[in-house]
């Protein structure tokens, strides 16, 4: 295949820049660098703290991470310039074609000093720390350019603080605007550095801004996590030992704590507190589509906080009910087991995986056919007959997770119920460490 480079007009200056790499996050063919950084950050998380589980997939899951850092890296490296999405999302949701077929714009764009994106830009800082961890084992020198880069987006984001959505709405806020602010990124980018680097300056920085998060700090968004909100991801990281020396010295109790034991108790089902919906099968449910992302990334905070605070003999209260560790991964293992087919359709809502799983996923390299079968090249409209047949695709996405059932336990598969049966990157990266971990226990 034949690449190109991608270039962008800003401030009246052509910028070439190879943009080859990445992740399209879902089923479409653009890259959407804003929930690609977060797919990466919740990997490399995934190995940091799973990775001696891992077994003989360990490297291909630093694969995995090294084919997204080379593409940020591809992405930050015009001085002042980060470039947040290539391809024009309108132009591509409009034509159903496969990959090696696409004729639609490779716009790129890019936030800069004149029109900031902090959000996306510290999200994409993130994971460069956290992955700068996981691959330092296999090479030092890679990683630590990944640390370096990950201060420099860092101090970029924070240095020209702005929303995305002001500079870039036009062509984002239709597929991934941003409804929480930019401060969430900021701390949640400035607690992986630190975890990264050890460095006074990034924990600084995590106490003296997280009053920024709910003013006054009070926790008010503690339940959610997600590609556009990272508190609950916040309190769970920095409540772990390594992150909260010197917070803890400076604030009793540790606010941090005490939100993570929040965002439990708003979630477990026996809890007073709980803000959260359950299908009679026992699937946790938040507003908004494609609902496994919820099931998965609040999972793996159970797990990871589990970890902790059996680690230092922690109990958590919600009212009256006493919450051990245990229950924590217990309950992690229930929302896993359920997408694996535990659940009242006996289905599994893992592509390929277990007898009965969903044939018809809303992605358009497994719904359309294979240039081995079908060699001519399909038209932006082409496709269009493929998305609306009830064969199912013949192409099998092995291991992808789609958007789930609807509260009900129901699910329709079908391509058109996008909501339910896309499948996403940021639904499986939390998986994987949940997986490891489950396997070896």
């Amino acid at each position: 295949m034949t690449w190109r480079k991608d270039s962008a007009l800003r401030d009246g200056i052509q910028i070439g820049v190879d943009l080859v790499g990445g992740y399209y996050d879902a089923g479409d063919n653009v890259k959407f660098n804003f929930p690609m950084a977060f797919t990466t950050t919740m990997l490399a998380w995934s190995v940091a703290d799973f990775g001696p589980f891992f077994g003989s997939e360990l490297q291909h899951a630093h694969d995995a991470i090294q084919w997204a850092t080379d593409y940020f890296l591809k992405c930050t490296s015009v001085p002042g310039f980060v470039f947040v999405q290539v391809g024009d999302g309108f132009g591509d949701h409009n034509c159903w074609e496969r990959p090696e077929d696409m004729d639609t714009p490779r716009t790129p764009f890019a936030v800069s000093r004149t029109n900031p994106g902090s959000e996306v830009s510290a999200e994409i800082a993130a994971a460069l720390a956290a992955s700068s961890i996981v691959l330092r084992s296999s090479n030092r020198t890679y990683a630590a350019r990944l640390l370096s880069r990950a201060k420099t987006v860092f101090n970029f984001a924070d240095s020209y603080q702005g929303n995305y959505n002001e500079s870039l709405g036009p062509w984002v806020c239709s597929f991934y605007c941003d409804f929480s602010g930019y401060q969430d990124e900021l701390i949640w980018a400035a607690a992986w550095i630190y975890r990264a680097s050890k460095l006074s300056f990034y924990s600084d920085y995590v106490l003296k801004n997280m009053y920024k998060l709910d003013p006054p700090y009070n926790g008010g968004s503690f339940a959610e996590f997600g590609w556009d909100t990272k508190h609950a991801g916040i309190n769970v990281l920095v409540s772990k030992a390594s992150l909260s020396l010197g917070i803890a010295n400076h604030l009793q109790p540790n606010p941090f704590v005490v939100n993570a034991d929040k965002f439990v108790c708003s979630v477990l089902p026996e809890s007073p507190t709980k803000s959260v919906s359950y299908s009679p099968g026992g699937l946790l449910f938040k507003e908004g589509g494609s609902n496994l992302q919820h099931s998965t990334a609040l999972s793996f905070l159970f797990l990871v906080y589990a970890r902790y605070t059996s680690s230092i003999k922690n109990t958590i209260r919600c009212g009256n009910v006493i919450v051990k560790p245990t229950k924590l991964a217990d309950f992690a293992k229930r929302q896993v087991d359920y997408i694996l087919g535990d659940n009242p359709l006996k289905m599994s809502y893992m592509v390929g995986y277990g007898q009965k799983y969903p044939q018809r996923i809303h992605h358009r390299g497994s719904s359309l056919p294979s240039i081995n079968v079908y060699q001519k090249k399909l038209e932006c409209q082409a496709g269009t007959s493929y998305f609306f047949s009830s064969n199912p695709n013949p192409n099998v996405l092995v291991g992808a997770v789609v958007g789930g059932p609807d509260i009900h336990d129901k699910y329709a598969d079908s391509r058109a119920d996008f909501p339910h049966s896309e499948p996403a990157t940021y639904i499986n990266a939390p998986l994987v460490g949940l997986l490891a971990f489950f396997k070896a226990h």
